[in-house]
């Protein structure tokens, strides 16, 4: 016999569905201020952003190269040999 979760307090279940609502309103809030936004503003936003990040935690082979090239060769590589089967 599987133990059953006895029903939510009304309040638990009332501060759930204010919680969902919400929800909505920020994602709509969130995409009208990003699409309001300036080129100006997008910029200093992403600035800001990257700033976080402390590049002296950093990987030093990250320091000159993202490792997208090499992501892309390794992807290319595993295509090839994939269909070559």
């Amino acid at each position: 016999m599987k133990p059953t979760t006895p029903p939510a307090p009304t309040w638990q279940k009332q501060w759930l569905e204010q919680w969902k609502s919400a929800g909505v309103e920020l994602a709509l809030e969130r995409e009208r201020a990003l699409r309001d936004m300036t080129d100006e503003q997008a910029l200093a936003a992403s600035e800001a952003v990257l700033a976080l990040a402390d590049p002296s935690k950093m990987n030093p082979g990250r320091r000159n190269t993202s490792g997208l090239v090499e992501q892309q060769a390794l992807f290319h590589s595993r295509k090839a040999s994939s269909t070559s089967s």
